[in-house]
C-alpha cells in the first residue's frame, strides 16, 4: 500500500512538475493552510516541512521570513522539482532533501517549528501515522511546535450528512488517503501530556465549495476548482470560521520545554 501511494505522488510531480496542483490543485484551499502556518513562524526559526512536494509552499514560507527552512518529502520527484524550483526563484535559505516522516534524519530538538500539510493521511494506517506524529515531536526543539494540518474523518462524515439530506452523492477519501480520526489524534497526545488546540479554519470553504457549489451553481461547466464560488466562500472563511465541517484542520502542539 505504501509503495502505491508513494508512486502515487511520484506521479503528481511528473505530471505536474513546479505547479502547485503537484501538491493539491485546490489554490483556495493551499492559500488558507499557507496563511494559518504563516502565522506561526518568526523571523530566526528553524523551520521543517515534512512532506513539503514540490517545495511550492515552502519556498513561499522561505521568502516571506527571514528563516532557514528544511523541506523533506519521500517522493524523488517531488524533490527534484523543488530544487529546480529553488534555483529558479534564486532563494538560499531553504533546503530540499529526500527523507520519510516516520524515521526523520534529524537529531533530537532541531527545530522551532515542524509543519505537515496533508501528509499523515498518505501512511496507509494509525501505527505509522503515530509513528510519524513522535518522530515529528522528537526533532522538535523543547517549547517549539508541532503543526498538524491534515484531512479528518470526523467533518467528512459531517459534510457527507448534509449532503446526503440534499440528495448529492457522498465525498470519499482518495485510494492514496487515510483521513485521521480526530479523536485518536486527541487520545494519544493526551497519552504523551502534550498540550494542543484544534483549528477548524475551513469549515466556510468547504460548506460553500463542497455543498452550497452543487446547489446553486452549474458546478460541472467549470473545471476543477475554477469555479467562482470557491472565491466568494475563500474570502467568506477568511472572515468567519468554524462549524465542524472543515476536513481540513489543524492541531497545534507544544512541546513541553522540559522534555
Amino acid at each position: 500500500m505504501d509503495n502505491f501511494i508513494k508512486n502515487f505522488w511520484e506521479n503528481q510531480a511528473k505530471e505536474f512538475k513546479g505547479h502547485h496542483k503537484a501538491s493539491w490543485g485546490d489554490n483556495y484551499a493551499l492559500e488558507l493552510e499557507f496563511e494559518l502556518i504563516s502565522g506561526y513562524i518568526k523571523d530566526g526559526f528553524q523551520v521543517l516541512d515534512v512532506g513539503c512536494a514540490n517545495g511550492f509552499a515552502a519556498i513561499a514560507h522561505a521568502k516571506k521570513n527571514k528563516i532557514n527552512l528544511t523541506g523533506i518529502d519521500f517522493a524523488a520527484e517531488m524533490i527534484k522539482y523543488a530544487l529546480e524550483n529553488k534555483k529558479s526563484q534564486n532563494i538560499d535559505n531553504v533546503s530540499f532533501i529526500e527523507g520519510d516522516i516516520t524515521k526523520i534524519e534529524f537529531e533530537n530538538n532541531s527545530f522551532d517549528i515542524v509543519y505537515t500539510t496533508r501528509v499523515l493521511i498518505n501512511l496507509p494506517n494509525w501505527e505509522l501515522q503515530k509513528k510519524g506524529i513522535l518522530e515529528c515531536i522528537r526533532v522538535t526543539k523543547p517549547g517549539g511546535l508541532v503543526i498538524f494540518l491534515e484531512a479528518f474523518y470526523e467533518p467528512l462524515v459531517k459534510l457527507n450528512a448534509l449532503r446526503l439530506i440534499a440528495g448529492l452523492d457522498p465525498l470519499e477519501e482518495h485510494d492514496f488517503n487515510r483521513y485521521i480520526k480526530k479523536y485518536k489524534l486527541e487520545d494519544f497526545a493526551k497519552s504523551l501530556n502534550l498540550s494542543f488546540h484544534n483549528i477548524d479554519f475551513s469549515s466556510v470553504y468547504y460548506l460553500g465549495t463542497r455543498f452550497i457549489r452543487e446547489l446553486a451553481t452549474d458546478y460541472k461547466s467549470y473545471e476543477g476548482f475554477s469555479n467562482p464560488i470557491n472565491f466568494d466562500f475563500f474570502k467568506l472563511e477568511r472572515k468567519y470560521s468554524g462549524g465542524g465541517f472543515g476536513i481540513q484542520q489543524a492541531y497545534i502542539i507544544k512541546k513541553d520545554p522540559f522534555q
